[in-house]
Formats: structure tokens, sequence, C-alpha cells
């Protein structure tokens, strides 16, 4: 079967939206991943020029050419892994909440075959029964956690529900809020952090704060919840509330690394001293709390998640060292099982 392709004139509805998910959602153009590896192999172009960004913004009017390659035989579907335990919060025929255990990677990548979050996913519902917005390898996934984070997230059984999901996370009414303990004592009791986040030039497995014009914005806010006396070899700790209002890969951890308070633990961003890490070899970071408004049933679904052993054991190693909790700690350091 030849190459293919498709012309597209963009209505009301396509103005000022990126070109990658105006072409997703239209009839018979495949997933938003796949329309942005077409543009980034020069098969679409706007007003009859090669567009250069899947992130370009449509105006009305705009005329969009599409050339959809050849289709390849189907060789099969993410293999599904029953051995992984999933720890379901909430689930019903749309989607679930899960909690995430330190060291399982999300989705499919090198080194990570079969042994996913993903494939976890389509043992417990089958592929076909998971949204596949995100790209045929990650069914299910609406937001990711790192390797080595714990914690809630939410992943969706249908097209329509992953896309409403990530609907709500782009008009940030997902509510998603992290705990992590910080090295050095943390200040203020609240405070925000809105910076650009891109890819170090230096070294890719890294994300930097950078003004440069292709970085991506990130807004973090942070609440103190408790605060640790310095020691002889260490200066201190506080623990914080973290805020997403957007999700940029390790935002986090990149944010606490640049003012000053790496994440304890923290193998790529943090200090390689293993008793200033506490003890840990993996970044001191959970997705504790999670809200929002289901997108089918409308009911609120508020989950809240107790820190694993590992998090615990430190704050108890920290415990005679507290210089108190702040108001905000009192409430919540209690849902936290500490």
């Amino acid at each position: 079967m030849p190459d293919r392709l498709v012309g597209l004139l963009v209505g009301p509805e396509g103005d000022g939206v990126r070109i990658d998910a105006f072409l997703s959602a239209q009839d018979g153009m495949p997933s938003r991943s796949a329309c942005a590896r077409l543009v980034e192999e020069g098969r679409v172009t706007l007003n009859a020029t090669p567009v250069s960004s899947k992130s370009e913004r449509l105006c009305l009017g705009d005329r969009l050419q599409v050339t959809l390659p050849e289709e390849e035989p189907t060789t099969g579907v993410l293999a599904p892994n029953p051995y992984i335990p999933l720890d379901i919060r909430f689930e019903d025929q749309y989607l679930m909440v899960l909690s995430k255990q330190a060291g399982l990677v999300c989705h499919p990548s090198p080194g990570h075959v079969d042994d996913t979050l993903a494939n976890a996913l389509v043992a417990h519902c089958g592929y076909s029964h998971l949204g596949r917005l995100q790209g045929d390898d990650r069914p299910g996934i609406v937001h990711r956690l790192d390797m080595d984070t714990s914690g809630l997230m939410v992943a969706a059984k249908d097209d329509e529900t992953q896309k409403a999901l990530q609907d709500l996370i782009r008009l940030r009414v997902l509510d998603r809020r992290y705990v992590t303990l910080v090295q050095g004592y943390v200040a203020p009791d609240k405070g925000t952090i809105e910076s650009g986040i891109a890819r170090s030039t230096r070294d890719r497995l890294r994300m930097m704060v950078t003004d440069d014009p292709g970085a991506r914005e990130a807004i973090t806010t942070f609440t103190t919840l408790e605060r640790f006396e310095a020691g002889r070899r260490d200066d201190g700790y506080t623990l914080l509330e973290c805020h997403l209002y957007t999700g940029r890969t390790h935002q986090i951890r990149v944010h606490m690394r640049h003012i000053g308070h790496c994440v304890v633990g923290d193998p790529l961003y943090g200090r390689g001293d293993l008793r200033q890490n506490l003890g840990l070899t993996r970044q001191f970071l959970h997705s504790w709390h999670i809200c929002f408004d289901h997108p089918v049933t409308g009911e609120t679904i508020e989950l809240a998640d107790e820190l694993p052993e590992d998090l615990r054991s430190v704050l108890e190693s920290l415990k005679d060292t507290s210089m108190g909790r702040t108001a905000a700690g009192e409430r919540i350091c209690p849902q936290l099982g500490v």
C-alpha cells in the first residue's frame, strides 16, 4: 500500500490548538505520539510549508497536509505481565488510581521490555481495554512517575477517558501533591518555583532550569511540613509537600536542586554522600495525594497514600532532631503514617 496524502482544513475547534493534538483528534489519524513523529519526519506541511515543531499552534483557516506512511503489519501487542503486583486504590469501568511501588518503570524503554507498569496494566485489563493516546507502547498511561518515585497515579481504560484526564492535567485541575525530604533548612513556610525546564545539553539523562526559548514552563509550589536540625555532617533537612501545576520530567527534583535543596537520596541531582542521604539509594519523593472530578461520572475522587516503609524509616531516624511541625505538617504528617 503506497503512502496516503490527507488534507485538513482548520475550523473553529482547531484555532489555537497544537498541531499534534489537532491531528490526533481527526478521524483516521494515529495516536498523538505517532502524529508527533510524523511532524519530526517531515510528513506534515502547514500552508504548504513543512512543520518544524509539533507544538506549533494552529489558526482558523490553516491548511494541513499529512503524508501517512504505508501501514506495517501488526506483529503483536504489549506483552502482559501478571507477576507485577498492582496496588489499586480505586477502579471502575473507565479508570483506576493505583499506588506505584518504587523501582517500577511506567512503560517500556531501553532495558525494560516486559517488566513495566504498562505490562501489568495489560495483564489486569487487557490491551484492548486501555487508552492508547500516549502511544501503543503506553497503554493506560495518563501521567508518569519516575522509576524510583512511589505513590498515586491514574490510568485510563479508553481513549476518551484518557484524553479527558489529560485535559484535566493541562487545565491544572487534577490536583497532584507529593511529599519530599530535602537537604538543608528551608526557611519559608510556603513558596513557588516557576521556571523553564529543558533537557541538559551536557547530559541527556538530566533536565535543567533554563530561560532558553525552547524550555517548557514548569510551576511547583511547596509547603513546609517539618524541619530537622543540622548535624556534624549535614546541613539539616526539611520535609515538604509539593504541588505540581505542570508535569515536566523530573520537575520537583530539578526545582529543588535549583533552589539549593536537593532531594535526599536523589542519584541524579543530589549529593553522592550515603550518610547525608540517610542511607537512601532512591529519591525521597512520594505521590501522596490526588484529587479530581471523574470525567464521566462527575464524582470527586480524592485519595491519600501513606509513605512506604523505606521513607518512613528515614523520618523515624530524624525524629530526635525535629524542630517541630508547621500547622500544615500537623495536619498532613498523620495522613502519611508518621
